[in-house]
């Protein structure tokens, strides 16, 4: 039962030191996400026109 207890303790030990850590994207992603997001603000602009954009990111847009 001892044994038992200390392959336990062990295993949740390594699985809680081995915690995958998200970190956004660094280095020239950051220019190509604001050039993005210009260019999408710019098609939201023109497709749903001026002050009817609800939203705006990198990948997309959507009007009110």
């Amino acid at each position: 039962m001892n044994r038992i207890a200390t392959i336990l303790t062990a295993v949740t030990a390594a699985a809680l030191l081995s915690a995958c850590v998200f970190a956004p994207p660094s280095g020239s992603s950051n220019a190509y996400d604001a050039d993005a997001l210009a260019k999408n603000s710019d098609r939201a602009i023109a497709a749903c026109g001026a002050g009817n954009v609800k939203e705006v990111s990198a990948k997309s847009y959507s009007c009110k």
